[in-house]
């Protein structure tokens, strides 16, 4: 079929590789960083121009990377709102990330629409700061000249496909993005109108929603674009998840998705109903504290990276002699706990040393992730295998204990740019598709991730007691807090 190319636009850079449309291997790469700075000190800014994914797109692009290829994907981050008006230019600049300010506006948002059952039960998802709609509120409450200029929303993905076609009257974008907004419910395939008139104060324009294999549109150059999608979907479709897959995400919170075939509405919040990149979806359940438990307790110890907390951590032994600890260290959204603190038991003369501390750190974070998983599997979710994703699934103490903890087969994939393989491998079958030689429900068989295998095999029973001793130290301790 040819060559194509996935192109990644994440918070800080953009990345794309070329790769065979028939195989998936990936046969070029480019790399460019955004030019984006917030003010010293600041961190990543809530506010950028989108002209950055541009340039940062253009910069990546460059030395002729792209000379041959016939389509394009593009996965981009999540939760980036720009909001256009009639002519097609931004209001202002893009609202991204997991922007702080707008946590009142999420509040506010959920107790408007009558609590989070019934956010939960129009879209799936109940108003976070991160979010779209959540950021349409922030809008109409401090900029509110800016919000009634708006007349167009699209998210990064869309717009940056949307520049890409030459800015057609046609704005495109595809389940997986609109899933995450706010105001589109993954159940019902269809947008909510009216909740982006609750959060904005009047309706807007909204990208039609294309089918997976659909292509958005062609270039003048004949270059075909096919829907794009969020990173998230986009690297669930790099890596190869299908039916029986989960991923537990590392980073300094953590998440826990898998493939289901049917969207689940959960009246609590602890699932957010998202859509995947192929006609599937991805359930979601989040913990607020993965990594940072880790770091905290590496801290607190005295050692300089995480790398010395698991050579520390592998001189203990399963259940680290009785120690257990509750890792809500920011409070916890699995279990819903927004307040609470982080809890150590199990003291005694014997246990109180730094290994088994250590210990107790990784055996702690990843009970709150099972926990997570258990949230899934209590709604019918198969796990059969799991991918552990982020530089912490690299340490021996995570990959020593996570598949007994989580009572399944373990996939470690060697690092690699996912998000970028998978919006090529969406190009690849929009450009199958538009040849007729892909079916539009069947996207094309690429190698897999090549990753590390780890079974629970012996330890398995060993890893269960731990479990059980965990679980028997959060429900002493928050009773009934737990209900997956």
């Amino acid at each position: 079929m040819g060559i194509v190319a996935g192109l990644d636009s994440s918070p800080d850079f953009t990345r794309i590789v070329v790769c065979d449309a028939d195989t998936g291997a990936v046969l070029r790469q480019g790399y460019a960083p955004h030019p984006v700075e917030g003010p010293e000190g600041s961190g990543r800014p809530s506010d950028v121009d989108p002209q950055a994914w541009l340039l940062s797109l253009g910069e990546a692009a460059g030395g002729g990377l792209l000379e041959g290829v016939q389509a394009i994907g593009v996965s981009a981050q999540a939760n980036a709102v720009v909001p256009l008006d009639t002519q097609g230019g931004t209001v202002r600049p893009a609202m991204v990330g997991g922007d702080k300010r707008a946590q009142v506006a999420a509040a506010d948002l959920i107790d408007t629409l009558g609590g989070r059952e019934a956010w939960a039960q129009a879209v799936g998802c109940v108003p976070q700061a991160a979010q779209p709609v959540t950021k349409l509120r922030w809008l109409a409450k401090n900029e509110p000249e800016a919000a009634l200029r708006t007349a167009v929303l699209m998210q990064a993905h869309d717009w940056l496909v949307w520049q890409l076609l030459g800015r057609p009257v046609r704005r495109t974008t595809d389940r997986g993005g609109a899933s995450g907004t706010g105001y589109w419910s993954a159940a019902t395939g269809a947008y909510r109108p009216d909740l982006v008139e609750l959060a904005l104060g009047h309706q807007v324009m909204l990208p039609e929603v294309i089918g997976p294999s659909d292509a958005a549109g062609t270039t003048p150059e004949g270059l075909l674009i096919s829907a794009g999608t969020g990173e998230t979907m986009a690297a669930a479709f790099g890596l190869g998840l299908g039916l029986g897959d989960a991923v537990v995400s590392l980073g300094a919170s953590g998440s826990v998705m898998a493939v289901h075939p049917e969207a689940l509405y959960d009246q609590t919040g602890m699932i957010t109903s998202l859509a995947d990149a192929t006609g599937m979806h991805l359930p979601v359940v989040t913990t607020l504290n993965a990594v940072r438990t880790l770091r905290g307790t590496a801290e607190l110890l005295g050692l300089a990276d995480l790398e010395s907390l698991s050579d520390l951590a592998m001189k203990s032994t399963p259940g680290a002699h009785g120690l257990v600890l509750l890792p809500y260290l920011e409070g916890e959204r699995t279990p819903a706990l927004p307040h609470t603190a982080g809890t150590l038991a199990g003291l005694r003369r014997e246990s109180m040393k730094a290994e088994h501390l250590a210990r107790a750190a990784f055996e702690g974070m990843l009970c709150g992730l099972a926990d997570a998983l258990d949230v899934l599997r209590g709604r019918g979710v198969e796990v059969r295998r799991i991918f552990l994703l982020g530089p912490a699934a690299e340490l021996p103490a995570v990959q020593a204990a996570a598949p007994s903890l989580f009572g399944a087969q373990v996939v470690v994939p060697q690092p690699a740019d996912y998000a970028a393989i998978g919006a090529a491998r969406q190009a690849a079958w929009a450009l199958g598709v538009s040849q007729g030689t892909l079916d539009p429900r069947t996207p094309p068989a690429w190698q897999g991730a090549v990753a590390q295998v780890l079974e629970p095999g012996e330890e398995l029973a060993v890893g269960q007691a731990v479990r059980q001793q965990f679980v028997s130290v959060r429900e002493q301790t928050h009773p009934g807090a737990f209900r997956p």
